[in-house]
């Protein structure tokens, strides 16, 4: 199918836009910074899978509106996890780890064009790419344990984006870092000005563009495979995780965290500033 022919599907919060053979998958959420609720995370899947299928399509680009890549959990989404049983949250969690999964294993060479900051699920995106490229002055956080939980879902992607230390001071420290210090750790491949940020995008997708498309698939699954991550394998993962993270949100430490940030409080275990 070429571009001329495609008829737009009617996405609710994103946009693609095809050049040539790349397709940008824009988030289309700025008035929440991009934040996934069930919505975003299903037509994200979808339209992901689609242009797996296109054989006109030899590269994906996903970005955000605005001057954010991605804020995480959509404070409606996160109320409506606070409210669901076990079991919904199960569910809830395994159509985010699809999400992600389709992304990590896309047949497609992928890049992250990092426009802004990227919270929680947001890093979850970056690290499932295959080249991400961010801006400078851009912040980063995996803030869960302040709600009583972890980045349970995108931990096998952070892990396998910035290595097992890394992640270990991420997940358990919560801290705030910018752009150059997730360009130090592996996060991201390239840190520039926002003004250079797609000429480097250009630059990258150039040199996709020589490349053969089945031996770049071949290629992200051999990459994929020699640290041990396969589909197989990732599925396993992303249900043992969407079980703890579940058990984690009606815990009574997770309905604290959840709660007191639903709340704008402190939650009781909080030592403060």
């Amino acid at each position: 199918m070429s571009p001329a022919s495609r008829k737009p599907a009617p996405w609710q919060t994103l946009s693609v836009d095809y050049q040539g053979g790349v397709a940008t998958v824009r988030m289309q959420r700025p008035e929440v910074h991009n934040a996934f609720d069930a919505t975003l995370i299903g037509e994200l899947n979808d339209a992901l899978q689609e242009l797996d299928l296109d054989p006109a399509v030899r590269a994906v680009v996903l970005t955000g509106a605005g001057s954010t890549f991605s804020a995480g959990a959509d404070l409606n989404w996160m109320r409506g996890m606070a409210a669901a049983s076990e079991s919904e949250n199960i569910e809830d969690s395994m159509r985010l780890a699809t999400l992600m999964r389709t992304l990590n294993f896309l047949g497609k060479p992928t890049v992250a064009r990092v426009n802004g900051s990227a919270y929680g699920g947001g890093i979850g995106l970056i690290a499932c790419c295959d080249i991400a490229i961010g801006v400078e002055g851009a912040k980063f956080s995996l803030s869960e344990v302040k709600l009583g939980l972890v980045p349970a879902v995108i931990s096998p992607y952070v892990v396998a984006a910035v290595g097992a230390r890394q992640a270990r001071r991420m997940f358990v420290g919560a801290e705030v870092f910018e752009a150059r210090e997730a360009h130090r750790m592996g996060l991201l491949h390239e840190c520039v000005t926002p003004l250079d940020l797609d000429a480097a995008v250009a630059r990258t997708l150039h040199w996709i563009g020589k490349g053969g498309p089945i031996a770049q698939r071949e290629a992200k699954l051999l990459a994929l495979r020699m640290t041990g991550m396969d589909k197989e394998r990732a599925l396993r993962i992303d249900l043992e995780n969407a079980v703890l993270i579940a058990a984690l949100r009606v815990s009574p430490e997770g309905q604290e965290g959840l709660g007191a940030f639903l709340d704008k409080r402190a939650p009781t275990w909080s030592r403060g500033e």
